[in-house]
């Protein structure tokens, strides 16, 4: 009896223990459990998620201040009694107008345009608005206006008209010069008649010639690009995420007249060139080295002993030029201009299209292995550094078109400017008569309007004008200018 109140009262004791052990256990369990509730933080059901981080470039601020500054252009052309076969395919530009006419109808054409400053001077592509009777310019706001052109310059395919309103959202200069392959760009227009459109892209590539102009004075550096543009998109801007203006759109390769993958745009820096001569001189002031070149392969180089494939090679200088008044000789290498590698015949191109004749260069040359450096004062076309106007050309009193392929075969001539429109002027007190083509004036051949300008702009005096009439007839005219 003894032994089992024994194991009784131990059970009892062991019982107690636990009970007060488990109490007390279980009251710190509780009290750690209200202090870690205490510091969790309180958050609200309804509180919204922080923005994420954006990933990769951010275009808003450059689009909308893009999309303010660029404008619808509608151009009207007038149809004279033919088909009239698109044009602008030549260029695989971006425009909405039907392929053929058979009616004196206007035909209607579309294409974009960029402010570029407050007081309504809009910059687009010359073939946007070529022969064009009429625009009409719609700004982002849907204000219409009716555009004046300025002047137009088809070896750049650059143009300049003018609204008469004030107070205009513009773009500001960017620098062409500065842009990286791969840095992102923004292309914005009106492709098919979308208007405010914005697509991204990056440089794919500088200084592209892509043999679109067919001029052989044009000046041909396109920046390629893989942002999306169409049909429409010609004369819009390329800006970088800055929203500075890098380029005006002019071009795309395709095979089908639609976006395939590349675009291109003209560089700033000669846009900004051409546009500032319009405004400063009302004719553009073209410069010349005085030379004929080509670039440089691996064959060519082997065949010359060349050691490096990099710059230009002098093919020929002109004699009195600017390159032959500054040394430059047959067989040397053009391997930089100023601070710009020139390394292809768009580089040297561009790089000479954004001066103007009496601007002065320093030329780097390779010549029998040795660099040297030449000082170079580039020349109009006439071989001075004077200023080109186009007063003498207005007062021709005259219109003018290429020679069609057809009549140059029937005529035997490989050149020339046909009078298509002929008014009271120089050239009809002369004795010349509409339909006349000229051949040459003071001995220098007349290819392109842009050879009329610049021989007519710097003529004083007597004047020969040589040429030919549609029934084979040679003639010659003194003019007095």
């Amino acid at each position: 009896m003894k032994k089992f109140i024994s194991y009784f009262l131990v059970a009892v004791l062991g019982g107690v223990s636990f009970a007060i052990a488990y109490s007390l256990f279980n009251n710190k369990e509780n009290e750690n459990f209200r202090v870690t509730g205490e510091n969790l933080p309180v958050v609200q059901a309804n509180m919204p998620a922080p923005r994420p981080a954006i990933i990769g470039p951010d275009f808003v601020d450059a689009a909308d201040v893009t999309v303010h500054a660029v404008v619808h252009i509608k151009s009207e052309l007038e149809q004279k009694n033919k088909v009239y076969n698109d044009f602008f395919d030549l260029f695989n530009d971006f425009f909405n107008n039907p392929n053929q006419y058979r009616y004196n109808a206007p035909v209607i054409a579309t294409g974009s345009g960029v402010i570029i400053s407050d007081d309504g001077y809009i910059v687009t592509n010359n073939h946007v608005v070529q022969n064009a009777s009429k625009l009409e310019i719609t700004l982002n706001d849907k204000r219409t206006f009716e555009g004046k052109v300025i002047g137009t310059d088809p070896t750049t395919d650059l143009a300049l008209i003018k609204i008469d309103v004030g107070n205009l959202p513009h773009l500001v200069y960017g620098n062409s010069d500065d842009l990286k392959i791969g840095e992102w760009v923004l292309a914005v227009g009106n492709p098919f008649n979308l208007t405010s459109t914005v697509t991204a892209g990056i440089i794919s590539a500088k200084a592209r010639n892509i043999n679109i102009l067919g001029d052989v004075s044009a000046i041909e550096s396109f920046i390629q690009t893989d942002a999306v543009v169409n049909r429409g998109n010609s004369g819009g801007a390329l800006v970088n995420t800055k929203g500075e203006l890098v380029g005006i759109n002019a071009a795309i390769a395709s095979n089908t007249g639609s976006y395939t993958g590349y675009s291109f745009a003209i560089p700033v820096n000669i846009v900004k060139k051409v546009i500032d001569d319009f405004l400063n001189f009302g004719e553009i002031q073209r410069a010349y080295l005085g030379i004929t070149f080509r670039e440089i392969d691996s064959q060519f180089a082997d065949e010359k002993g060349l050691k490096e494939l990099n710059g230009v090679y002098v093919v020929n200088v002109l004699e009195d030029g600017a390159a032959d008044e500054a040394g430059l000789k047959e067989g040397d290498v053009i391997t930089k201009i100023n601070d710009v590698e020139i390394n292809s015949k768009s580089s040297l191109l561009e790089t000479i299209g954004t001066r103007r004749p009496g601007d002065k260069m320093k030329v780097h040359i390779m010549r029998d292995g040795s660099a040297k450096e030449l000082d170079v004062t580039l020349q109009n076309r006439s071989g001075n550094t004077d200023i080109v106007k186009n007063n003498n050309f207005e007062i021709l009193g005259a219109s003018f078109i290429p020679v069609p392929e057809d009549e140059m075969k029937k005529l035997g001539i490989s050149h020339g400017l046909k009078i298509n429109g002929l008014k009271s002027g120089k050239l009809r007190d002369a004795g010349i008569r509409e339909g006349f083509i000229i051949l040459q004036i003071d001995k220098q051949r007349m290819e392109t309007l842009d050879d009329l300008k610049y021989v007519l702009g710097t003529k004083s005096g007597g004047t020969l004008i040589e040429g030919i009439y549609p029934n084979g007839q040679r003639a010659y005219y003194g003019l007095g200018l």
